[in-house]
């Protein structure tokens, strides 16, 4: 009864369709398209549901499609960033793909910030210097290392990596600078040095830096989920993170429209000054580790390379759940690796990501 119906009116249609056409020859008559409508059970049953597909230029670091293709299978780039408040305001990390804040002497941090799209590193201000386990977890990455600074007590161990060092104290490509606008505000000098990022593909041009990333650094940096999933960690709900370092704090609120964790230090919004906008990131880590003083300045000592039972939390979608993580044991070129209760590769949301190492127990989760 259905079908005739339908043929009825569509045969109607057909009808006012010619004659309509008598009256305007020019235009073509289409004929209404009559398709078998179906019960939304039928549609489902036996469906095979196809996955989205990895964009070509999928960012190792966040998963996410945004690379420009100059930088398609390419290295990414560390940069060393000073992280203490007087500091602030910083700019040019808001567009950072991945950071790790991490204490050093005196128990301040410092972010170590990661850009996957080497041509499309801002300009970062303020920079500051290496401590020898910022390199020792970005050489995972095979990136190039940013850094104005260094601790001469490790020298001899950064040179053991042969990694790829733009350095500021000796740099004369004219990547790095002062900030004059900072140091009319009154900044103390070791708050104002900049490194010019907008310059790095020329400069890794003119000096044959090699470019291609490692054969095995060429898939995600993490397991990531599915292009459209967005997961909650099962284990508590989370919206709130305390992270305590000693001397500074950072903390974290859940934007539920952003579906980012936005971050703060020491209470206050951190900002960054070009964008304006506060830190966002879709995952948070907090990673304990041993962490001890080895000298009067009050370097620190910390175990970068974890190890199967070392605790951790990841803090996503308005979650959070225990986990594990580690690096091969003494193997700066390894991957960083996080594990879910069972031992599994814990698989990740796609987005930014935040990663602290810090004394054991010292967050607190709301």
């Amino acid at each position: 009864m259905k079908l005739k119906r339908v043929m009825l009116i569509a045969a109607v249609i057909v009808m006012a369709g010619v004659f309509t056409g008598c009256n305007k020859k020019e235009e073509k008559t289409e004929q209404p398209k009559v398709e078998k409508q179906e019960p939304e059970a039928e549609k489902t049953v036996g469906e095979v549901v196809e996955e989205p597909e990895i964009p070509v230029n999928q960012n190792l670091l966040t998963g996410l499609g945004d690379l420009s293709e100059e930088a398609i299978g390419k290295r990414p780039v560390a940069v060393m960033v000073n992280n203490v408040e007087k500091a602030m305001p910083q700019y040019g990390i808001g567009q950072a793909d991945l950071i790790f804040e991490i204490p050093v002497e005196g128990d301040v941090t410092r972010f170590m910030a990661l850009y996957g799209d080497y041509t499309k590193v801002p300009k970062i201000c303020p920079i500051r210097s290496c401590r020898y386990y910022f390199p020792a977890i970005s050489q995972g990455f095979d990136a190039f290392y940013v850094n104005w600074g260094i601790d001469e007590t490790v020298s001899d161990y950064l040179k053991s990596l042969n990694m790829d060092q733009i350095e500021g104290i000796t740099n004369t490509g004219g990547l790095f600078g002062r900030d004059q606008e900072k140091r009319n505000q009154g900044y103390a000098l070791e708050h104002t040095g900049y490194f010019d990022g907008t310059k790095l593909p020329s400069y890794i041009e003119e000096k044959g830096l090699r470019t291609e990333l490692k054969e095995d650094k060429k898939g995600p940096a993490f397991a990531f989920n599915g292009i459209e999933e967005q997961k909650k960690p099962s284990s508590s709900e989370c919206t709130v993170v305390h992270i305590d370092f000693g001397s500074q704090s950072a903390a974290f609120t859940y934007d539920t429209e952003k579906m980012q964790y936005l971050k703060q230090i020491n209470g206050n919004p951190q900002i960054d000054s070009v964008t304006g906008e506060q830190l966002g990131f879709t995952n948070v880590f907090v990673l304990e580790t041993e962490i001890s003083v080895r000298d009067d300045v009050g370097h620190k000592n910390l175990d970068w390379d974890g190890s199967t039972d070392a605790k951790g939390y990841y803090i996503s979608n308005g979650g959070m759940q225990p986990i594990t993580w580690s690096k091969e044991e003494g193997n700066e070129n390894s991957y960083l690796t996080f594990y879910d209760e069972s031992g599994n590769v814990l698989n990740i949301n796609r987005g930014k990501s935040y990663i602290a190492f810090n004394y054991k127990d010292k967050t607190v989760f709301e």
